[in-house]
C-alpha cells in the first residue's frame, strides 16, 4: 500500500491537508486491522510494515482509534515478529451496528459486531401493504429498541444502522422514491427515530442491494461478477461488478423483477406490464398454487405451498415451474445486456429451488445458451438475512473508509 504519511510541499501549502492526510491514515490503519485474518491479530510494528508508515505515526493513530472505541487490544502476538511480542489489535467486540427491514408482511432488526457476528436478530410478522409509514416505522423502532437493548446485554454498543426497504430509495435524503408492493410513492422516513442518539445515525438502504452486498461480503462470490436475486412480495435485484455492486447513475440498477417477460400478462404494481414479478414474486406463486397468501402468515403460506410441492398437486407444480421459466428469461436478458455468468438465488427462490431449478435452468439453456451454467446459479449463502446484514456490513464499511467521524 502507499505511504499517506507525509504531505507533499504543495499540500503543506493547502489550508486542512494535514487534517486530510491524519484522516486518510485513520481509515489505513483500521482498514488494515479489519482485513486481517480471523484469528490473527496484527500489532503495530506489523500495521507499520503493512502500510509504510511510521511506527511513531501508527503509535498516534492506534491511540486514538483505541480510545474511539473502534480497535481492542488483545494480549500479545508472538506470530511473525522476532524478538519481544507486540499487543495485537481487533476490531473492538463490544461495540456494533445494526441491519434493519421493512418489507410487505414482516419488519425485522439485527445487531452485529464490527466484524460481521450477528449478537441478536428479531423477525416479526406484519402485514406492511397499503399502510402508511408512520405506523411500520413506529413498529420498526420499538422492535430496534428491543434489539439494541438485547445487545447491551450481551456487552454491545451498537453505534449506527442501515435501513433496508423493497423500493427505489434516495439514502442521500431518506427518502423512498417508490415501494410499489408497499404502496409508497415519495415517502420520506425520520430514520433518526429507530435508533436516537447514535454517533453513526441511520442509514437507507434497497433491500435487494443491500441482500447482495451481504453476499458479496460472506459468500463464495467475492472476486466474481454476480446477480443476486431477491424472492420476496416483490422480485429484487443487485448487481455485483468485479466486486462492486453497481447500481446505474441513479442508484436504481438491477430491478430485474421489473423486466418483461410475458408482454401480454397482468399488470404489475409497477405500473407496467407483464414483469417477472407478476409471475414470481412469492403472491403471483401462492395464487397461481391456489394458496391464499395475502389471508394468513408468510410462514403458513410458504409451509402450505411447501406441502402441495411435496404432494406433487399440479397446480403447485406448475406456479413452481413457470415461475422458474420466466425466471430463466429475465436472468438470459440480463446476462445478454451486463455479461454476467453467475446468478445468486435469495428469499423463496432459495426455498423453492429444488422445484424451481430444473425450468429456470432449462429456460436458461433456450433462451441464452451457454451464459449461465447450471453450477453458476447458486443459493445465498446468508440465507433470510440478507438484507440485515448488508445493511449492517454497509454501515461498517463507512466508519472504515471514514473512521474520523466516530473519533470527532
Amino acid at each position: 500500500m502507499a505511504n499517506t504519511a507525509t504531505a507533499t510541499a504543495s499540500d503543506a501549502a493547502t489550508p486542512g491537508s494535514m487534517g486530510d492526510v491524519r484522516r486518510s491514515n485513520l481509515a489505513l490503519v483500521l482498514g488494515t486491522v479489519a482485513q486481517s485474518p480471523a484469528g490473527f491479530h496484527l500489532t503495530r510494528a506489523q500495521i507499520a510494515a503493512a502500510t509504510g508508515l511510521t511506527k511513531a505515526s501508527v503509535s498516534s493513530i492506534v491511540l486514538d482509534l483505541l480510545e474511539a472505541g473502534i480497535l481492542h487490544e488483545i494480549g500479545l502476538n508472538p506470530q511473525g515478529e522476532r524478538g519481544r511480542p507486540g499487543v495485537g489489535l481487533e476490531l473492538n467486540p463490544a461495540r456494533g451496528v445494526m441491519g434493519m427491514e421493512i418489507n410487505v408482511d414482516y419488519i425485522a432488526a439485527g445487531a452485529t459486531s464490527l466484524s460481521g457476528t450477528v449478537v441478536v436478530q428479531e423477525i416479526r410478522e406484519r402485514d406492511n401493504r397499503d399502510t402508511a409509514s408512520g405506523p411500520v416505522m413506529a413498529a420498526l423502532a420499538s422492535l430496534a429498541a428491543e434489539v439494541r437493548a438485547a445487545a447491551a446485554a450481551k456487552g454491545m454498543e451498537v453505534l449506527g444502522g442501515g435501513l433496508a426497504v423493497p423500493g427505489l430509495v434516495d439514502a442521500g435524503s431518506a427518502t423512498v422514491i417508490t415501494a410499489p408492493n408497499l404502496g409508497w410513492v415519495d415517502v420520506k422516513l425520520d430514520v433518526a427515530q429507530l435508533l436516537p442518539g447514535l454517533p453513526l445515525g441511520v442509514t437507507l438502504f434497497n433491500e435487494a442491494n443491500a441482500a447482495a452486498l451481504a453476499e458479496l461480503a460472506h459468500g463464495p462470490h467475492r472476486k466474481q461478477d454476480f446477480l443476486f436475486i431477491s424472492g420476496e412480495v416483490g422480485v429484487g435485484g443487485g448487481l455485483v461488478i468485479r466486486s462492486e455492486l453497481f447500481t446505474g447513475p441513479e442508484g436504481h440498477a438491477g430491478e430485474v423483477g421489473h423486466i418483461v417477460v410475458d408482454p401480454e400478462g397482468r399488470p404489475c404494481s409497477c405500473g407496467g406490464t407483464g414483469c417477472l414479478e407478476t409471475i414470481a414474486g412469492q403472491d403471483a406463486i401462492f395464487a397461481a398454487a391456489g394458496i391464499e397468501g395475502k389471508r394468513q402468515a408468510r410462514s403458513e403460506s410458504m409451509s402450505a405451498l411447501m406441502e402441495a410441492l411435496a404432494a406433487e398437486k399440479p397446480d403447485a407444480v406448475l406456479a413452481v415451474q413457470r415461475a422458474g421459466r420466466s425466471l430463466g428469461v429475465a436472468i438470459a436478458s440480463t446476462s445478454r445486456v451486463t455479461n454476467i455468468r453467475a446468478v445468486v438465488l435469495g428469499g423463496h427462490f432459495a426455498v423453492l429451488e429444488h422445484w424451481l431449478r430444473p425450468p429456470l435452468v432449462e429456460s436458461l439453456s433456450k433462451y441464452a445458451p451457454g451464459k449461465i451454467l447450471p453450477e453458476n446459479i447458486t443459493t445465498a449463502a446468508v440465507g433470510e438475512g440478507g438484507a440485515l446484514l448488508g445493511a449492517a456490513g454497509s454501515v461498517v464499511r463507512s466508519l472504515l473508509e471514514a473512521p474520523h467521524r466516530l473519533h470527532s
